[in-house]
């Protein structure tokens, strides 16, 4: 995982800790940088990167099943919470953001987007529980 602890705790770009072993995953990034430019998220594979992880104060098993988001102060969101986020950085997705973070529109998105995950994991082996 490309990650450097050495950084000053503000970092220029958002880091995004994504499934790099997920074809669906790296179909979102590639995606992700097409609409909003190739050089405004620093992708981090999470696998097989449990240690470095750990170092962040994310759990490996966690970030499997939730997509993590470091803001440019430090703070690591995950979940829905980590995709809004991630639209908020595009400019023009912003409103899309503002609708994104409605409650009931948010637990609703959490709710497909977990089953849609643990149901990827179980029928790749990947999930441990």
């Amino acid at each position: 995982m490309k990650s450097d602890n050495s950084r000053p705790k503000e970092q220029k770009k958002i880091r995004v800790y994504y499934d790099a072993s997920c074809a669906g995953c790296r179909r979102d990034r590639k995606r992700y940088d097409q609409i909003a430019g190739k050089d405004k998220v620093e992708w981090c594979d999470i696998t097989g990167n449990d240690e470095q992880l750990k170092a962040q104060g994310i759990d490996p098993e966690e970030a499997v099943v939730k997509l993590h988001v470091q803001n440019t102060e430090g703070v690591i969101t995950n979940d829905i919470e980590a995709y809004v986020l991630l639209i908020s950085e595009i400019p023009w997705l912003k409103p899309l953001a503002w609708l994104l973070n409605l409650k009931w529109i948010k637990e609703t998105l959490r709710y497909i987007y977990r089953r849609w995950v643990l149901r990827r994991l179980r029928k790749e082996g990947r999930l441990n529980s």
